[in-house]
């Protein structure tokens, strides 16, 4: 699409009414653009760097993957992918679904590359709020757990028990029992993390505030 930002797309995604089919044509690129810009925009950065330095960078062994330089060849599939933290972060923060939505309308993602056409039609938009004060909280104490704990790989194993337990709790909702069991145990997983849920409060209340008192 000449002329079109990944920015430019989403607000023109967005005007149509909600509910309505109308779509957008957008290049494959414009797709990855507007996921990379998202990841940036909640602050991955933050959180992404503690996995990385502690041996647990989620692109490793990819051949795609340049020493000091980075991905050489990115594709729709492994930005639609998130770890465990990432997940939870927007779980809690009631993000996770509207990035569900956006990549489930990008057709062809596979393991490490895409079959997505160049040019596809979408009608949900992805735009998330700049949330750096919450990436950087929880990256603080992801940080703290890798000192704190000895045992090798300590917050890389807690990374995949909150992602089996995100994937249950899709998996789950039609049964409000199994519901109820996954999110308490959640809860249990991510209670380490004093400072995000710190700041995860004032988060809610400002949201609570601005939709009580537009």
């Amino acid at each position: 699409m000449p002329g079109f930002t990944d920015n430019d797309i989403s607000r023109q995604v967005s005007l149509s009414p909600q509910g309505s089919s109308s779509s957008v044509q957008v290049s494959r690129q414009a797709v990855i653009s507007m996921g990379i810009h998202a990841l940036h925009e909640i602050g991955s950065d933050s959180i992404c760097h503690v996995c990385i330095a502690n041996g647990g960078s989620c692109c490793q062994g990819c051949r795609y993957l340049a020493d000091g330089i980075g991905c050489q060849q990115r594709n729709t599939s492994c930005t639609a992918w998130l770890c465990g933290f990432l997940k939870l972060f927007l779980y809690e923060t009631g993000l996770l679904n509207t990035w569900y939505d956006f990549w489930d309308q990008v057709p062809g993602q596979d393991f490490r590359v895409d079959f997505t056409p160049e040019v596809m039609n979408v009608t949900k938009p992805l735009q998330l709020p700049q949330l750096h004060r919450l990436s950087e909280a929880l990256a603080a104490d992801l940080h703290e757990l890798a000192r704190s704990h000895i045992a090798i790989g300590f917050i890389l194993t807690l990374r995949e028990k909150i992602d089996k337990q995100l994937d249950e709790l899709e998996h789950c909702r039609h049964s409000r029992h199994k519901t109820n069991q996954v999110k308490r145990n959640i809860r249990i997983l991510s209670s380490p993390f004093h400072r995000f849920h710190k700041e995860l409060d004032e988060y809610r209340q400002q949201a609570s505030w601005s939709t009580n008192f537009p």
